[in-house]
């Protein structure tokens, strides 16, 4: 619905429902940090380019730099905040500290959204290649480590994930 000065929305957030009036030209990453002080979401470029603000949206990764809250009316999101229990990291988490795959931390929350969708995909029937696999992760920067442990984290996750579908198709973990 649209207001003087903005729009009100209602999303989902990390399973939470959430209704706001937003200006029409508020980012989604603004709203994310701070409307609802979801400080894991960073802003690198802001243009679009670094891939340090990505989110799920509707289980699709998006630079929320580059849209607005008004954009995602009616839809999921899904932050860094919510692929894991507070405190504790996701399993996608621990696969880069295990391979050195982070040294400022940056970039991070925006490679495990992406890791995150790669891995729904395995669910859903995908089996990506090396090629593939570095192909999705490319839409992301990260200064400082050289992305080799990045991507030998993420084919580790891959494997594993299509190696416990394999053995028991009808229970593996659908979470990530």
């Amino acid at each position: 619905m649209t207001r003087a000065n903005g729009l009100d929305i209602e999303v989902r957030v990390n399973g939470r429902t959430v209704q706001a009036h937003v200006p029409a030209r508020m980012t989604l990453v603004d709203f994310l940090r701070e409307r609802l002080g979801l400080t894991g979401t960073h802003i690198g470029c802001g243009e679009g380019l670094c891939g340090s603000c990505n989110v799920l949206c509707d289980s699709r990764s998006t630079r929320s730099c580059l849209t607005l809250a008004a954009q995602v009316d009616d839809m999921e999101i899904v932050t860094i905040e919510g692929l894991s229990p507070p405190g504790r990291p996701s399993k996608v988490q621990e696969s880069l500290v295990r391979h050195h795959g982070l040294q400022c931390g940056y970039c991070t929350p925006g490679f495990v959204v992406l890791i995150e969708e790669l891995l729904a995909e395995v669910d859903a029937g995908r089996r990506p290649t090396s090629t593939q696999i570095r192909g999705h992760l490319s839409s992301s920067l990260c200064r400082c480590t050289g992305y080799a442990p990045i991507l030998a984290a993420t084919e580790e996750l891959v494997a594993e994930r299509i190696a416990e579908l394999q053995r028991s198709p009808a229970t593996a973990p659908r979470g990530h």
